[in-house]
């Protein structure tokens, strides 16, 4: 949703209709953001698991796609299933139907070209591992019969109040696997450090990172600066995250939903990375990534993995290209954000 961002403002140009002409089909999981980040659209919001295992459900999402007669129907995600993202392009029985070549393994190579023999055309936005950023401003650029640079990702901040009346840093401690994690242990570390400088250190985190709040609450406890620990992981709604994360210092996230939205909103942000698809989403190209924003990884040989690790590990624990990246390379990168923030916030000037 947040790499898209760019891309999406040049639809209506691309297409020639206005934005209230346009129907964003997103996943649930960022509903509440719609009104905000497609503003002036129609959105449905789609529970995408439901609609890839439930019959009933894809039953009905699928015949009221159909009965809005849409003219055109699109999809430029290259990472997809074709059964949700393929399928519901191919139920609206638009006149024109449009794609981008996806990224097809063995297991859906057939589902994939079912669907696209049923689609009027189909758009190469280059060779795996393009970022997804660039392959979006391609598309839209075809569609569009001319080039459209890419643009880095900006999303709309929201008019909201602090959420903490004192500095704080956020440390995001999810992820979409444990193993894409970098691990609690070292979070812990760079928690401790910076607290030291008084800054408040604001974990979060979804439900599956609840187990996490034990520890965490442990390490408080057992630190001199532990007063300054603030547990929010999984108690807070996505809106009540963006907030947190508009506000904040600095972001220190894995690669994770919450690091494209710290940096989509102009959030210093340290995002710790692995290699399982490395440049697809992280780091972003040299020309799109913002001036506050560090990526560090440390690259292995098995980068490219997609997320299949071959390297031991521990049922549960962070993958090995997580779990080598040392301490100190993302403390050196928070010290640097910090300092940068610190300067700007000195030699600004008020007028009254």
């Amino acid at each position: 949703m947040v790499l898209f961002q760019g891309a999406f403002r040049h639809y209506p140009e691309a297409l020639g209709v206005p934005r209230s002409e346009i129907t964003v089909l997103g996943d649930a999981s960022w509903a509440s953001l719609a009104e905000v980040v497609y503003e002036g659209c129609r959105f449905r919001a789609i529970d995408e698991h439901a609609y890839d295992r439930r019959p009933l459900y894809r039953f009905r999402i699928s015949l009221w796609v159909r009965r809005q007669g849409f003219a055109v129907a699109m999809c430029d995600a290259y990472f997809r299933k074709p059964l949700v993202a393929d399928s519901l392009v191919y139920v609206s029985g638009a006149p024109l139907r449009i794609v981008t070549e996806p990224y097809a393994s063995p297991k859906t190579q057939r589902q994939f070209d079912w669907h696209l023999t049923r689609v009027q055309r189909v758009i190469n936005t280059g060779p795996y591992p393009t970022h997804e950023v660039v392959r979006h401003f391609r598309f839209v650029s075809a569609v569009a019969g001319q080039r459209i640079d890419a643009e880095a990702p900006a999303l709309p901040r929201r008019r909201a109040s602090r959420p903490l009346a004192r500095r704080y840093v956020v440390l995001n401690l999810g992820s979409n696997e444990p193993g894409r994690r970098w691990p609690l242990a070292s979070f812990l570390q760079i928690a401790e450090h910076l607290a030291r400088s008084g800054l408040a250190i604001v974990f979060t985190g979804g439900h599956v990172e609840a187990a996490l709040r034990p520890p965490v609450a442990e390490a408080a406890r057992a630190s001199p600066w532990g007063s300054n620990f603030v547990d929010r992981i999984a108690s807070t709604s996505l809106a009540g995250l963006m907030d947190l994360l508009q506000h904040a210092e600095l972001v220190i996230s894995s690669d994770t939903g919450p690091a494209h939205l710290a940096i989509g909103l102009g959030t210093p942000a340290v995002v710790i990375i692995g290699g399982g698809h490395f440049t697809s989403f992280v780091p972003y190209p040299a020309a799109l990534t913002p001036p506050q924003v560090r990526f560090v990884w440390h690259e292995l040989p098995c980068y490219h993995c997609f997320w299949l690790c071959t390297q031991p590990h521990t049922e549960g624990a962070s993958y090995r290209c997580l779990e080598a990246i040392p301490v100190t390379q993302v403390r050196d990168a928070a010290e640097e954000l910090l300092a940068v923030r610190s300067d700007k916030r000195e030699t600004t000037i008020e007028f009254r």
